[in-house]
């Protein structure tokens, strides 16, 4: 199965592409989008739209991952990501895709074992699990590849469990 993760930013989009056949993962693709502070909100999501639909086209995976809204202190901040998890998931829709949310406390805890692991965890066990010899190119980036694992991760128990 073809993974895509999305760490949904609107200023830095990471994206991770990982292959997973039940019992291995491979890294096939990592990389973010980026839009310019300059942009108006209408631009700055069409260019998301626009990436995040040229990346399901190059890689042509089977499903979509994205980490679901958090709801912190700043609601400015949560509606502007509410717009671009809509982007990524309409851009998912379009392309046939099942689109799949994971909290962020579930991906850290499926990479991890714990659901309150910093960033440097999170990284240390994606290149672990994908046996990366570098680190994918940003911290976002390394978050779409923990998204995408936890997808695979989770798919598999609930065929177990099926």
């Amino acid at each position: 199965m073809r993974i895509i993760g999305i760490d949904p930013g609107l200023r830095i989009l990471g994206i991770g592409v990982i292959d997973y056949d039940g019992n291995r993962f491979q890294s096939v693709y990592s990389g973010v989008i980026k839009t310019k502070n300059t942009d108006s909100l209408a631009v700055k999501l069409a260019q998301l739209y626009e990436g995040i639909t040229a990346i399901l086209r190059d890689y042509q995976p089977d499903v979509l991952s994205i980490e679901e809204a958090f709801y912190g202190k700043n609601a400015k901040t949560a509606l502007l990501m509410g717009h671009v998890r809509g982007v990524a998931m309409i851009a998912g829709h379009h392309a046939d895709l099942e689109v799949y949310e994971y909290a962020a406390r579930k991906v850290k805890s499926s990479v991890t074992g714990n659901g309150a692991a910093d960033k440097q965890q999170v990284l240390f066990m994606v290149k672990r699990l994908l046996k990366l010899k570098e680190d994918p190119v940003t911290m976002d980036a390394s978050d779409a590849l923990a998204i995408a694992i936890c997808h695979g991760l989770n798919y598999k128990l609930a065929k177990l469990r099926s």
